[in-house]
């Protein structure tokens, strides 16, 4: 018998509640949206969450879109500094990107890239959950990358689920 942690690990993605993995993606950006004065404890995203999957109509809804949207552009803005959009970023080996010359030079441009990709993955899939189908082809493309590179991650497992959830 193999041991195949990558196939347990999309499993356990694929077979989670919708619920739960968007209560993740809300605790992951409590510091980004605490700096446009919303503050969630683990309590309230978990409500939030789970007010997103039973379709409910809720306040706080409004707010998060908006401050999420600012901070997908911001990250999108990252991005096209070095000429690239979203789904060119994803398929954008490091190497490529202009503007370093140092080893550290290289970790920070990095550690930028990684974190607009995040980004704007996990906001995107929160966004869509939301309502704003507008985002609909940022999620398409961390599916088609995670498709094209065999890869297994929490982030691609979410924007499947989102997908399919919404279709």
């Amino acid at each position: 018998m193999t041991f195949d942690r990558d196939s347990q690990r999309a499993a356990a993605y694929d077979n989670a509640p919708l619920e739960d993995l968007l209560t993740v993606l809300l605790r992951q950006w409590k510091r980004p949206l605490g700096a446009h004065n919303i503050t969630l404890t683990d309590a309230e995203a978990a409500a939030l969450a789970l007010s997103i999957v039973q379709h409910e109509d809720n306040p706080a809804f409004q707010p998060l879109r908006m401050a999420l949207i600012a901070l997908v552009s911001q990250s999108k803005a990252v991005l096209a500094a070095w000429g690239l959009t979203f789904a060119e970023s994803l398929e954008t080996e490091m190497t490529a990107i202009p503007g370093w010359e140092t080893t550290a030079d290289f970790l920070t441009l990095a550690e930028q890239k990684a974190n607009a990709e995040l980004r704007i993955s996990t906001g995107a899939a929160l966004l869509v959950a939301l309502g704003a189908s507008f985002y609909i082809g940022d999620l398409h493309a961390v599916v088609a990358h995670a498709e094209k590179t065999g890869g297994i991650d929490l982030d691609s497992a979410i924007a499947r689920r989102v997908l399919a959830w919404k279709s």
